[in-house]
Protein backbone atom coordinates (compact mmCIF):
# COMPACT_ATOMS: atom_id res chain seq x y z
CA UNK A 1 0.00 0.00 0.00
CA UNK A 2 1.45 3.35 -0.99
CA UNK A 3 1.99 5.94 1.61
CA UNK A 4 -1.30 8.59 2.47
CA UNK A 5 -3.87 6.39 -0.18
CA UNK A 6 -6.81 8.61 -0.75
CA UNK A 7 -10.26 7.38 0.45
CA UNK A 8 -13.67 8.63 -1.53
CA UNK A 9 -15.81 8.05 1.17
CA UNK A 10 -19.82 8.33 0.22
CA UNK A 11 -22.68 7.99 2.75
CA UNK A 12 -25.54 10.48 3.50
CA UNK A 13 -25.22 9.17 6.83
CA UNK A 14 -22.98 12.49 8.58
CA UNK A 15 -22.52 10.38 11.67
CA UNK A 16 -20.85 7.63 9.65
CA UNK A 17 -19.08 10.16 7.42
CA UNK A 18 -17.22 11.67 10.44
CA UNK A 19 -16.55 8.82 12.42
CA UNK A 20 -15.09 7.00 9.46
CA UNK A 21 -13.46 10.06 8.04
CA UNK A 22 -10.91 10.17 11.52
CA UNK A 23 -10.99 6.36 12.28
CA UNK A 24 -9.16 6.67 8.31
CA UNK A 25 -7.07 9.46 9.09
CA UNK A 26 -5.99 8.41 12.09
CA UNK A 27 -4.19 5.97 9.82
CA UNK A 28 -2.84 8.31 7.72
CA UNK A 29 -5.24 8.09 5.20
CA UNK A 30 -6.20 11.13 3.04
CA UNK A 31 -10.33 11.11 3.01
CA UNK A 32 -12.74 13.27 0.94
CA UNK A 33 -16.21 12.74 1.86
CA UNK A 34 -19.70 13.36 0.06
CA UNK A 35 -22.90 12.76 1.21
CA UNK A 36 -24.36 11.52 -2.25
CA UNK A 37 -23.39 9.74 -5.21
CA UNK A 38 -24.37 12.42 -8.15
CA UNK A 39 -21.85 14.81 -6.11
CA UNK A 40 -19.07 12.10 -5.73
CA UNK A 41 -19.31 11.53 -9.05
CA UNK A 42 -18.45 14.62 -10.81
CA UNK A 43 -15.44 14.81 -7.94
CA UNK A 44 -14.23 11.62 -8.86
CA UNK A 45 -14.32 12.53 -13.07
CA UNK A 46 -12.23 15.55 -12.00
CA UNK A 47 -10.16 14.47 -9.23
CA UNK A 48 -9.58 10.15 -8.61
CA UNK A 49 -8.55 8.16 -5.69
CA UNK A 50 -7.45 5.21 -4.82
CA UNK A 51 -10.04 3.94 -3.10
CA UNK A 52 -13.92 4.19 -2.61
CA UNK A 53 -16.26 3.09 0.03
CA UNK A 54 -19.73 3.75 -0.96
CA UNK A 55 -23.18 3.36 0.81
CA UNK A 56 -25.91 1.39 -1.42
CA UNK A 57 -29.01 3.64 -0.24
CA UNK A 58 -28.21 7.70 -0.92
CA UNK A 59 -30.62 10.34 -2.16
CA UNK A 60 -29.95 11.38 -5.64
CA UNK A 61 -27.68 8.54 -6.73
CA UNK A 62 -27.01 5.28 -4.76
CA UNK A 63 -23.90 3.39 -4.97
CA UNK A 64 -24.66 0.88 -7.25
CA UNK A 65 -25.31 3.74 -9.86
CA UNK A 66 -22.52 5.47 -8.82
CA UNK A 67 -20.20 1.95 -8.89
CA UNK A 68 -21.79 1.12 -12.55
CA UNK A 69 -20.39 4.87 -13.93
CA UNK A 70 -17.21 4.54 -12.18
CA UNK A 71 -15.96 1.36 -13.97
CA UNK A 72 -16.96 3.18 -17.20
CA UNK A 73 -13.69 5.21 -16.69
CA UNK A 74 -11.96 3.23 -14.31
CA UNK A 75 -11.23 0.12 -11.85
CA UNK A 76 -10.42 1.49 -8.81
CA UNK A 77 -11.48 -0.80 -5.56
CA UNK A 78 -14.62 -0.32 -4.14
CA UNK A 79 -16.20 -1.24 -0.56
CA UNK A 80 -19.73 -1.43 -0.61
CA UNK A 81 -21.23 -0.20 2.57
CA UNK A 82 -25.13 -1.65 3.22
CA UNK A 83 -28.03 -2.41 5.94
CA UNK A 84 -27.31 -5.62 7.40
CA UNK A 85 -29.18 -8.52 5.31
CA UNK A 86 -29.80 -7.11 1.88
CA UNK A 87 -28.25 -10.08 0.53
CA UNK A 88 -29.62 -9.25 -3.05
CA UNK A 89 -28.20 -6.48 -3.26
CA UNK A 90 -25.39 -7.51 -1.96
CA UNK A 91 -24.81 -10.24 -5.05
CA UNK A 92 -25.70 -8.21 -7.43
CA UNK A 93 -22.82 -5.47 -6.02
CA UNK A 94 -20.61 -7.60 -6.04
CA UNK A 95 -21.07 -8.32 -9.59
CA UNK A 96 -21.01 -5.11 -10.90
CA UNK A 97 -17.33 -5.04 -9.22
CA UNK A 98 -17.40 -4.15 -5.69
CA UNK A 99 -13.68 -5.62 -4.21
CA UNK A 100 -15.87 -5.86 -0.70
CA UNK A 101 -18.55 -5.71 1.34
CA UNK A 102 -19.03 -4.51 4.62
CA UNK A 103 -23.12 -4.78 6.52
CA UNK A 104 -23.55 -1.97 9.24
CA UNK A 105 -23.41 -1.72 11.70
CA UNK A 106 -19.45 -2.32 11.79
CA UNK A 107 -16.94 -1.56 13.47
CA UNK A 108 -14.06 1.85 12.81
CA UNK A 109 -11.09 -1.13 13.17
CA UNK A 110 -12.87 -3.70 10.44
CA UNK A 111 -13.33 -0.73 7.72
CA UNK A 112 -9.96 0.39 8.43
CA UNK A 113 -8.41 -3.30 8.17
CA UNK A 114 -10.73 -3.92 5.32
CA UNK A 115 -9.17 -1.20 3.22
CA UNK A 116 -6.03 -1.96 3.70
CA UNK A 117 -6.40 -5.13 2.35
CA UNK A 118 -7.84 -4.06 -0.51
CA UNK A 119 -5.48 -1.65 -1.10
CA UNK A 120 -2.56 -3.76 -0.89
CA UNK A 121 -4.65 -6.03 -3.60
CA UNK A 122 -4.76 -3.25 -5.58
CA UNK A 123 -1.52 -2.37 -5.31
CA UNK A 124 -0.34 -5.88 -5.88
CA UNK A 125 -2.22 -6.12 -9.62
CA UNK A 126 -1.26 -3.06 -10.93
CA UNK A 127 2.30 -4.55 -9.98
CA UNK A 128 1.95 -7.56 -11.58
CA UNK A 129 1.56 -10.80 -10.03
CA UNK A 130 4.41 -11.00 -7.63
CA UNK A 131 7.17 -14.17 -8.63
CA UNK A 132 6.44 -16.84 -11.33
CA UNK A 133 4.06 -19.34 -9.05
CA UNK A 134 1.91 -15.75 -7.93
CA UNK A 135 1.44 -15.45 -12.05
CA UNK A 136 0.70 -19.07 -12.78
CA UNK A 137 -2.70 -19.79 -14.18
CA UNK A 138 -4.37 -22.10 -12.07
CA UNK A 139 -6.34 -24.93 -13.88
CA UNK A 140 -8.76 -27.54 -11.89
CA UNK A 141 -10.99 -29.72 -13.60
CA UNK A 142 -13.17 -26.67 -15.15
CA UNK A 143 -12.01 -24.32 -13.24
CA UNK A 144 -9.35 -21.53 -14.72
CA UNK A 145 -7.87 -19.25 -12.34
CA UNK A 146 -5.45 -16.23 -14.17
CA UNK A 147 -4.13 -14.64 -11.27
CA UNK A 148 -1.82 -11.60 -13.02
CA UNK A 149 -5.28 -10.80 -15.26
CA UNK A 150 -7.34 -11.51 -12.04
CA UNK A 151 -9.72 -13.60 -14.14
CA UNK A 152 -12.16 -16.83 -13.33
CA UNK A 153 -13.57 -19.16 -15.76
CA UNK A 154 -15.93 -22.10 -15.20
CA UNK A 155 -16.21 -24.82 -17.77
CA UNK A 156 -14.72 -21.78 -20.50
CA UNK A 157 -17.64 -18.96 -18.28
CA UNK A 158 -16.34 -16.23 -17.04
CA UNK A 159 -17.23 -15.76 -13.24
CA UNK A 160 -16.66 -12.16 -11.18
CA UNK A 161 -14.82 -12.36 -7.98
CA UNK A 162 -13.90 -10.09 -5.87
CA UNK A 163 -10.21 -9.50 -4.47
CA UNK A 164 -11.13 -11.29 -1.21
CA UNK A 165 -13.06 -14.74 -3.21
CA UNK A 166 -10.45 -14.89 -5.49
CA UNK A 167 -7.73 -15.50 -3.11
CA UNK A 168 -10.27 -17.36 -0.83
CA UNK A 169 -10.91 -19.86 -4.07
CA UNK A 170 -6.95 -19.59 -5.13
CA UNK A 171 -6.59 -21.01 -1.59
CA UNK A 172 -8.04 -23.58 -1.65
CA UNK A 173 -7.93 -24.88 -5.74
CA UNK A 174 -4.49 -24.71 -5.19
CA UNK A 175 -4.12 -28.18 -3.09
CA UNK A 176 -7.26 -29.94 -3.78
CA UNK A 177 -8.58 -32.83 -1.17
CA UNK A 178 -6.36 -30.72 1.61
CA UNK A 179 -8.80 -29.38 4.34
CA UNK A 180 -8.47 -25.42 5.12
CA UNK A 181 -9.20 -24.20 8.36
CA UNK A 182 -11.90 -20.79 8.63
CA UNK A 183 -8.04 -19.33 10.06
CA UNK A 184 -5.67 -20.20 7.03
CA UNK A 185 -8.18 -18.74 4.39
CA UNK A 186 -9.02 -15.57 6.57
CA UNK A 187 -4.72 -15.28 6.00
CA UNK A 188 -5.11 -16.17 2.26
CA UNK A 189 -7.57 -13.57 1.75
CA UNK A 190 -6.41 -10.69 4.40
CA UNK A 191 -2.57 -11.14 4.66
CA UNK A 192 -2.21 -10.10 8.66
CA UNK A 193 -4.47 -9.91 11.31
CA UNK A 194 -7.51 -8.22 10.08
CA UNK A 195 -10.54 -8.02 12.53
CA UNK A 196 -12.88 -10.60 11.39
CA UNK A 197 -15.31 -13.42 12.59
CA UNK A 198 -15.38 -16.99 11.38
CA UNK A 199 -18.98 -16.26 9.62
CA UNK A 200 -17.16 -13.65 7.45
CA UNK A 201 -15.42 -16.53 5.46
CA UNK A 202 -18.51 -18.45 5.51
CA UNK A 203 -20.25 -15.69 3.34
CA UNK A 204 -17.44 -15.33 1.38
CA UNK A 205 -17.75 -19.04 0.48
CA UNK A 206 -21.91 -18.88 0.11
CA UNK A 207 -21.20 -16.00 -2.55
CA UNK A 208 -18.83 -17.99 -4.42
CA UNK A 209 -21.07 -21.26 -4.29
CA UNK A 210 -23.86 -18.90 -5.31
CA UNK A 211 -21.80 -17.61 -8.16
CA UNK A 212 -20.19 -20.45 -9.67
CA UNK A 213 -23.93 -22.15 -9.54
CA UNK A 214 -25.26 -19.40 -11.85
CA UNK A 215 -23.20 -20.91 -14.56
CA UNK A 216 -23.67 -24.38 -13.67
CA UNK A 217 -26.03 -25.74 -11.19
CA UNK A 218 -24.25 -28.54 -10.58
CA UNK A 219 -21.42 -26.78 -9.38
CA UNK A 220 -20.27 -28.61 -6.19
CA UNK A 221 -16.32 -28.79 -5.90
CA UNK A 222 -16.27 -26.41 -2.53
CA UNK A 223 -16.94 -29.11 0.22
CA UNK A 224 -18.04 -28.03 3.66
CA UNK A 225 -15.93 -30.08 6.37
CA UNK A 226 -18.23 -28.77 10.01
CA UNK A 227 -16.43 -28.08 12.57
CA UNK A 228 -13.20 -27.92 10.65
CA UNK A 229 -13.39 -25.62 7.58
CA UNK A 230 -13.75 -25.78 3.72
CA UNK A 231 -11.44 -27.99 0.86
CA UNK A 232 -11.44 -28.06 -3.28
CA UNK A 233 -13.13 -31.64 -4.09
CA UNK A 234 -10.41 -34.14 -5.58
CA UNK A 235 -10.91 -34.82 -8.98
Amino acid sequence: MKEKSTIALVDDERNILNSLRMALEAEGFKVRTYSDGAAALEALNEDPVDLGIFDIKMPRMDGMELLRRVRQQSDMPVIFLTSKDEEIDELFGLKMGADDYIAKPFSQRLVVERVKAVLRRAGAREAGAAGTEAAKVLERGMLKLDPERHTCHWDDKPVTLTVTEFLILQALAARPGVVKTRDALMDAAYDDQVYVDDRTIDSHIKRLRKKFKQVDDNFDVIETLYGVGYRFKEA
